[in-house]
């Protein structure tokens, strides 16, 4: 895909489609993380950590639960 600036007052603005937000689920409302490594830019959504650490807690419990069966799936 490729995009163009669009200029936005005195700045330039990067339009991202409806499907790419969608697909990373950010809105108007959702904030970003702008940095680069040199060569590319690199725009993230920034999660809330008190989700990531509810995921964790429940992927662990999961795990726990249901290890047997799990190692059983993956031979």
């Amino acid at each position: 895909m490729v995009k163009h600036l669009a200029k936005h007052g005195n700045s330039l603005a990067l339009v991202i489609d409806r499907g790419v937000l969608d697909l990373l689920e950010i809105d108007a409302d959702t904030p970003l993380s702008v940095t680069t490594d040199g060569k590319c830019l690199i725009v993230t959504p920034v999660r809330d950590p008190e989700r990531a650490t509810r995921f964790r807690a429940a992927l662990d419990k999961v795990n726990k639960r249901y290890r047997k069966a799990l190692t059983r799936l993956a031979d």
